[in-house]
Parts: structure tokens; C-alpha cells; sequence
């Protein structure tokens, strides 16, 4: 076991050092080493603990005088509960230090006071209080996310008791202290040394919960609203935006303002196009005859039907690029459209349209198909590399 450090030394100061020396170097440490700035962090966990012990021990006039004298031996059963194994919470040791950080006092300052420096900041339930957003998702069509829309969504959102004036309490209703948290709006979990402070489940981090609750809203402020939501959807929205509509979310309380409404934009795939940012893609069927001898072909786009010229030897799979006929964002620009030439063999041939194949079939040659010759002279080799690794076998 490591031997322990003189107590001085851990807190930097001299043992001449006055109280105010001694709690200015404390906190200092604390500041620098405390879990929630370190997270995770052992070693910094460690100092911390060891910076707590000390202060403990030099803070206290009789501690510090038996400690000059006797030093760690005169401290047995006499140092800092929460490291010497009499299972001292973090809160009781905020409750112990409570002046230094701009705690409550004897009511303990928690992790949210030790950095604070300015007493309790929760909210004491009297003054207005802002509404809660609200989260929408609305699934919209392909071509809707092309060209935009406006849409009139029916909503049921929170709005504020109209009976209890969103104060969720009963007429000549009264406060009462929490018994869950004893007022301090947060209870310990955990176990150690170190604990985690949670919000009270029971009043909600109010440290007070009312004595008769409205009826109409069941304590909570709100009833349901049924309201009707105007929205505009802008030309070119991708698929998982979300649009912001200032004040429609859940109606405040004691008259504090609402929250808002975020709409999350789910695309529904298109049937023609294929999107990428703002470009698209579209497969354009064509006749093996057409792409071989040259032509037109009409190719869909968003803002109507282009025309594109095909070279004649036209391959399969070939993409012609066609320049700002993808979509037209609202906030300016366009993007491209990227035409897949796709072969379509013809079905349901009658017997003039068979004989002209088989004439053609039959005034093909070899040099007409390259592909075609390219995959045999490759396969040749292949097998010739066969024969030679594996002896004929």
C-alpha cells in the first residue's frame, strides 16, 4: 500500500499556512480534480479524494494540532469519513464544504452547486415557465420533396389548463415539501464514495409537489389541444430534414411562452428518379437497334421532357450527363440529371419483325460484337492456363 503524503504537501501550502490559505489551496484542487470535469479520469479521481482528506483534517483547528504533533498516527478514527471507511456520500461532503463553493450550507450543495458559485438555480415553480418542443415526423411523397407543397397538419399539442391557468394546482390548493427528496429536488444514487445526483422522480426536481392537483389537467398544466399547423414544405427538402415552426410546440406555463415544433421530413422513395444531393439519376429504356443505328430518345426530367441524342454504337449502361435538370433547390441552384442507357429486348415479335432479326443475325460477323470477341479470346487463355496447372486433368 502506498504510503500516505504529508497533508501540506498535498494542498501545496507551507505549515504556517492560515485557514484562508488552506481553503483557498483546497479549492483550487477540487476545482481542477473533480469528477465532473475529469469523467472517467482514475488518477484525477484520486487527487481529488486525497485533496478532500487533507482539508478535512488541516481546516479543523483541533485535527490540524493533533496531526502537527503526531502526524497520519494521530488520526486514526479521526480523518475524513468519506475516505477513512465510514461511508461519507458526496453530498455530505458538500454539506461539510458547502461555504466554499457557494452551496446552501447545512442543506448541501450538490455537483450542480460546486460550480455554480451562486446558491439553488431551480426553478421554484412560481414564475412563468417555457413550453416543452414538440417533435413531428410526416412522411411525404417523392414528388412533393421535388417541387414542395402546402401542407395543414392536425395536431393534438399540449395547451395550457384553461381551469388551473397552467399552475396544475386546485383552487386554495398549497405546496408541500417533497418527501421523496426533502426538498432538495434530487436524490443520491449509487453507491461509494462517489454517488450520482438525479433528479427527484417524484416532484420532478421541484423539491415541492401540490396538495390538491387540478382535476382538469391532473396536476400537470396541460391538457390536451386540438389545432390545425400550417406548413410549407420548400421545393427540394431531402429526405430527414427537419423544419422549425417557431412557438407551435407545447403551450407554456403561468403564462411563460411555448416551445416549438420540429417537423422531421421523411421522403418516401420516387418512382423514376434516384436522388443524390440534389442530383438524379434515371434509367431510359431503349432499343438495341436504336442505340446501335443512332437516335433521340425523350428522357424525364423535373422540369419536363429533354431530348437526348444518342451516337450510334451506343452501349449498354452508357450515362449521359444532362446539366441542371436535377432538382431546383429553394435556396437557389440546381443539380444534374444522370440519363442510364438501358437495353430492352422486344417481346411478343410477329413473324416479319422475326424474319428481319434473322436476316440481320444471319449479315452479322464477329467484328460487329467486340465484347463478345474479347470475352472468348480471354476465355481462351484461361483454359489454356488450366491445362498447363492441372496436366489435362
Amino acid at each position: 500500500m502506498a504510503e500516505k503524503r504529508d497533508y501540506y504537501e498535498v494542498l501545496g501550502v507551507s505549515k504556517t499556512a492560515s485557514p484562508d490559505e488552506i481553503k483557498s489551496a483546497y479549492r483550487k484542487l477540487a476545482m481542477k480534480y473533480h469528477p465532473d470535469r475529469n469523467p472517467g479520469d482514475k488518477a484525477a479521481e484520486e487527487k481529488f479524494k486525497e485533496a478532500a482528506e487533507a482539508y478535512d483534517v488541516l481546516h479543523d483547528p483541533a485535527k490540524r494540532q493533533k496531526y502537527d504533533q503526531f502526524g497520519h498516527a494521530g488520526m486514526n478514527g479521526q480523518g475524513f469519513g468519506g475516505f477513512g471507511g465510514g461511508g461519507m456520500s458526496m453530498d455530505d461532503i458538500f454539506s461539510m464544504f458547502g461555504d466554499l463553493f457557494g452551496g446552501r450550507g447545512g442543506g448541501g450543495g450538490g455537483f450542480s452547486d460546486f460550480f455554480g458559485g451562486g446558491g439553488h438555480s431551480r426553478d421554484d415553480g412560481t414564475g412563468p415557465q417555457e413550453g416543452e418542443d414538440v417533435t413531428l415526423r410526416l412522411d411525404i411523397d417523392f414528388d412533393e420533396s421535388v417541387f414542395g407543397s402546402e401542407r395543414t397538419i392536425d395536431l393534438n399539442i399540449p395547451g395550457e389548463c384553461r381551469e388551473c391557468h397552467g399552475t396544475g394546482a386546485a383552487p386554495g390548493s398549497q405546496r408541500v415539501t417533497c418527501r421523496t427528496c426533502g426538498g432538495r429536488g434530487a436524490i443520491l444514487g449509487g453507491g461509494g464514495i462517489f454517488r450520482i445526483r438525479q433528479t427527484c422522480p417524484d416532484c420532478g426536481g421541484q423539491g415541492w409537489k401540490i396538495d390538491k392537483p387540478c382535476r382538469a389537467c391532473r396536476g400537470s398544466g396541460h391538457v390536451p389541444e386540438a389545432k390545425k399547423i400550417s406548413l410549407r414544405i420548400p421545393a427540394g427538402i431531402e429526405d430527414g430534414s427537419r423544419l422549425r415552426l417557431a412557438g407551435k410546440g407545447s403551450a407554456g406555463l403561468r403564462g411563460g411562452p411555448p416551445g416549438d415544433l420540429y417537423v422531421l421530413v421523411r421522403v418516401r422513395p420516387g418512382d423514376i428518379f434516384e436522388r443524390n444531393g440534389l442530383d438524379l439519376a434515371v434509367d431510359v429504356p431503349v432499343s438495341p437497334a436504336l442505340a446501335a443505328l443512332g437516335g433521340e430518345v425523350e428522357v424525364p426530367t423535373p422540369q419536363g421532357v429533354a431530348k437526348l441524342k444518342l451516337p450510334s454504337g451506343t452501349q449498354n449502361g452508357r450515362i449521359f450527363r444532362l446539366r441542371g435538370k436535377g432538382i431546383v433547390s429553394a435556396r437557389g441552384g440546381a443539380g444534374d440529371l444522370d440519363a442510364r442507357i438501358v437495353f430492352e429486348v422486344p417481346v411478343g415479335l410477329d413473324r416479319r419483325q422475326k424474319e428481319a432479326l434473322e436476316a440481320f443475325q444471319a449479315a452479322s460477323t464477329q467484328k460487329n460484337f467486340p465484347e463478345a470477341q474479347r470475352l472468348a479470346s480471354r476465355a481462351k487463355v484461361f483454359f489454356a492456363h488450366k491445362e498447363k496447372l492441372t496436366g489435362g486433368r
